[in-house]
């Protein structure tokens, strides 16, 4: 009864903190500009199964794709067998699901053999990250937390895995001993290698180490859960809206500023009536992170740094400032900065005299882009760091007219000769004279 009572309690606060959590970062998600992504819901459907449960991009390269998709599809599929933990602790049951028989057995063995797999995935990805020194797994953006919170999180779901082979093992020494409240039910393929290591142990040892075993992987469960918000590997809970509400057009097209044309095209179409509402203008661009999209924002939390995008940059390759990881790592900690300071103040932002351009991202970084796609591209999740990169632009050139000095001369030809070139309309089709 004990035990239960503090299952129960455990399950509740950790549950209820994650949905604390929770509601925090859909409120800093919120707080980017609306934007309607609800058109083509098929075919954004599709996108989601393609990409974030099909995980189709990550094919891309072949060892990672293969070492993530043990990590992925243990994770899943052994949150069954987690399921069933959580009745045996709220019922104070063992192994509630033995039930289904031989059905049971093949599922335990078959949870045993991915939980190796993990086991298997994380510790190469551990030695590619910390021994091997993958490059784009060793950039300088990755430096302090970023670095520990990857490793942190391999280095948990291996124990987690041990946990869980020790728990098989010492349960099923009892269950050959007959000892009472362990029945035979379930298949070790995995943990029947370790098993003879405790055959030495009494029955109530055993049953000490399984039982703790069994509170270890479930706190650990509640643990990892209350971890994620705080963690790149949020990403395991966002990836699927992120893809379902994916940009649908093609790559190469720019997104228009009503702002802007509310402005402009009254000059060519007198009957033209504006979108925007003229007591609330609205900046041309984005300085900070409330000027992007909910949708941006949100890219910026669905981010897991694998740094695909940046190893892909061409202007990083060349030794530019740029990193496409890092603008949404900026953008990121900016909006977890800001949620702090409405905590802080009541539910208010107030004024800390920072903001995302030029605290976090320099000028420097975003005119590096030659806005190729390639980031966006190769993003396994769909993510989209060039839409950021393009609405700080906007700011830099609308409301600063801080352009470098080379497109400036552009802009100028662009108004009086309505080309980029500096020579009159008339004199386009002069080609056509040259012998």
């Amino acid at each position: 009864m004990i035990s239960t009572i503090v299952f129960v309690l455990l399950a509740t606060a950790s549950t209820s903190f994650f949905i604390w959590n929770i509601k925090k970062v859909r409120r800093n998600i919120l707080l980017g500009k609306e934007v309607d992504l609800s058109d083509n819901p098929s075919k954004r459907l599709n996108t989601m199964l393609r990409v974030a449960f099909g995980q189709t991009k990550m094919a891309a390269r072949p060892v990672p794709f293969i070492l993530h998709l043990f990590v992925y599809v243990g994770f899943v599929l052994i949150n069954i067998e987690v399921m069933e933990m959580l009745v045996d602790g709220l019922f104070h049951t063992h192994r509630a699901f033995s039930f289904l028989g031989s059905f049971y057995n093949f599922l335990i063995g078959f949870f045993e053999i991915l939980a190796f797999l993990v086991t298997f995935g994380c510790a190469v990805f551990l030695i590619r990250r910390n021994a091997v020194h993958v490059k784009r797994l060793v950039m300088k953006e990755l430096n302090g937390w970023p670095k520990m919170d990857a490793n942190i999180i391999l280095c948990s779901e291996i124990i987690l895995m041990s946990a869980l082979f020790i728990m098989n093992a010492c349960d099923q020494t009892l269950q050959a001993r007959g000892a009472e409240h362990y029945i035979k039910a379930g298949s070790f393929p995995i943990s029947q290698f370790i098993a003879p290591f405790f055959s030495g142990m009494s029955n109530g040892s055993l049953e000490f180490i399984e039982r703790f075993c069994w509170w270890l992987h479930i706190i650990g469960i509640f643990g990892f859960l209350n971890y994620l918000p705080y963690s790149k590997h949020f990403h395991i809970l966002l990836a699927f809206p992120n893809t379902y509400y994916s940009n649908l057009n093609a790559k190469g097209k720019f997104n228009n500023l009503d702002s802007v044309t509310d402005v402009v095209k009254p000059n060519f179409d007198p009957s033209y009536q504006p979108t925007s509402d003229p007591n609330n203008p609205q900046r041309f661009g984005a300085k900070d992170v409330f000027d992007l999209t909910w949708k941006q924002l949100l890219d910026s939390y669905t981010c897991t740094e694998c740094g695909r995008c940046t190893s892909s940059c061409p202007q990083n390759i060349t030794g530019k400032l740029l990193s496409p990881r890092k603008i949404m790592m900026d953008t990121r900690d900016r909006l977890t900065e800001v949620g702090k300071n409405i905590d802080a103040n009541g539910g208010t932002f107030v004024d800390d005299g920072k903001s995302l351009l030029g605290d976090y991202i320099t000028a420097e970084e975003i005119w590096a882009c030659n806005t190729c796609n390639a980031c966006v591209q190769e993003c396994p999740v769909n993510i989209d760091p060039l839409s950021i990169i393009v609405d700080l632009r906007r700011y830099l050139i609308m409301e600063q007219s801080a352009a470098p000095t080379e497109l400036n001369g552009m802009f100028t030809n662009l108004e009086n000769n309505g080309a980029p070139w500096q020579f009159s309309p008339a004199d386009r089709a002069n080609w056509v004279n040259e012998q």
